[in-house]
């Protein structure tokens, strides 16, 4: 379980997170509020990609502040970024393997592809570099993540860039993760769909918790909309 403890981020005399206690004790959490809420860079704190300016993170009951991003992802805490990096060199099946930590198939890596809407004759020799639009690109990394076996799995805003029918895959994705007793998944999210299968629902403004509620509703939830397609992609 991770757990934050009086995590604040100051940067430029801006406050961006103040005073934030969570614990993320639930199979599949999904974090959300305005723009500008800081809920971004509180995953980023998670993975360890920011350092918080005060407080402490406990995973498990250890205080993980100080680890370094290897060392979390080496312990089983795995991210998706909302833009999604390029490995030049590196084919969609390579990343598969290394994310797997195994020698996958053709044949299993095609039904990994498939789950997240892409044709995997046309991908899995494919290199990840900037021949790919950034939709294919953010289901590739979803892909990848998905094979990970991960203890806790970061997602921030993994509707971004997809169209409606591949939102339709990665709503069966998360609930497959959602039922995966081993693991927590923890969402930055606007989408009504993704909230809606959530365990617990995190409310951020201006940097602080809200609210927090094991239920499905909220009644202060802000920018919250159904998804709709507008120009093959995904639009709040």
């Amino acid at each position: 379980m991770i757990e934050l403890v009086d995590i604040s981020y100051r940067v430029d005399n801006k406050q961006i997170l103040d005073n934030v206690n969570i614990k993320f004790d639930s199979n599949f959490t999904v974090i959300t509020g305005p723009n500008g809420s800081g809920k971004s860079t509180l995953a980023k704190i998670i993975m360890g990609i920011v350092k918080p300016t005060s407080g402490k993170i406990l995973y498990n009951g250890e205080d993980i502040t100080s680890w370094s991003i290897d060392k979390r992802a080496n312990e089983g805490i795995s991210f998706s970024f909302q833009q999604p990096v390029k490995f030049k060199g590196l084919t969609v099946h390579d990343l598969i393997n290394i994310s797997s930590g195994e020698e996958m198939t053709v044949h299993d890596a095609c039904e990994v592809l498939s789950k997240v809407g892409l044709c995997a004759k046309e991908y899995i020799d494919r290199e990840i570099d900037s021949s790919l639009s950034g939709g294919e690109l953010k289901r590739i990394e979803i892909a990848s993540v998905s094979v990970r076996n991960s203890k806790i799995t970061l997602f921030d805003e993994p509707e971004a860039g997809i169209d409606l029918w591949s939102f339709n895959n990665l709503i069966k994705i998360f609930k497959d993760l959602r039922e995966k007793n081993n693991s927590k998944t923890i969402i930055i999210s606007h989408q009504e769909r993704i909230i809606n299968i959530a365990d617990k629902i995190i409310l951020l403004e201006n940097g602080k918790v809200k609210e927090i509620s094991d239920s499905k509703e909220l009644d202060n939830v802000i920018n919250v909309t159904p998804c709709c397609k507008v120009g093959g992609e995904l639009h709040e």
